[in-house]
């Protein structure tokens, strides 16, 4: 499988304007702050999403978002088994943020919801305690904390984390049917709109060249 194209911080801040952004986080992790002009739309949904983010593609180049990176790739993977073109953030929006650069965040009112890295070590350091504790009632828990060690060790060498994969299927951070129609329809204005502009340009140095 190949990789996708990386852009760095500064490649993305300074191309930002001519990129269709697409925050594939879950929706509280979105509310937490943003690229400006990101669109939500959760991986587990990417697939609904692909009719429009296809159209995106056609008239101008997608980048995909995520917090550290790791999902915003497997976005990237599932768009080009689909023939959708589309980049990565390297260091996601984290590294956005540790740059310096300002998050936006909605004007409406946000879910409160923990980001998927910090619901991850809250979930695997509670399984590990529980099966310490419940160790002194049978030794077989220890299975339990031992499985979570192993499961860590396995999604740092592999660059994934099924544990992140079942907690976002939780309905916390699911997004609401309408949020995700409001985005899709958003997101194809825009393109609407870009499409709109380039015909335009295309037009007027058209104009150019036969006048010339």
């Amino acid at each position: 499988m190949t990789a996708p194209v990386a852009l760095d911080t500064d490649q993305a801040r300074t191309r930002l304007p001519h990129l269709t952004v697409v925050d594939v986080r879950t929706p509280g992790e979105y509310t937490s702050g943003h690229l400006p002009g990101a669109l939500n739309i959760p991986l587990d949904h990417l697939r609904r999403a692909l009719p429009v983010l296809r159209e995106a593609a056609a008239h101008g180049e997608l980048l995909v978002v995520c917090a550290s990176g790791a999902r915003s790739e497997s976005a990237c993977s599932v768009l080009a088994d689909n023939g959708v073109p589309a980049m990565t953030l390297s260091g996601g929006t984290q590294g956005w943020r540790d740059q310096g650069h300002a998050l936006q965040h909605p004007a409406t009112e946000a879910r409160a919801t923990w980001s998927m890295e910090r619901q991850v070590r809250f979930t695997a350091g509670g399984l590990v305690l529980a099966g310490l504790g419940l160790s002194r009632l049978h030794p077989a828990w220890r299975l339990l904390a031992a499985g979570v060690a192993g499961g860590l060790v396995f999604s740092a060498v592999s660059n994934t984390c099924g544990m992140a994969h079942l907690l976002s299927r939780l309905p916390h951070n699911q997004p609401r049917p309408a949020d995700l129609d409001a985005t899709l329809t958003a997101l194809a204005r825009r393109t609407r709109d870009r499409a709109g502009a380039t015909g335009s340009a295309e037009q007027a140095e058209q104009s150019v060249d036969v006048g010339a």
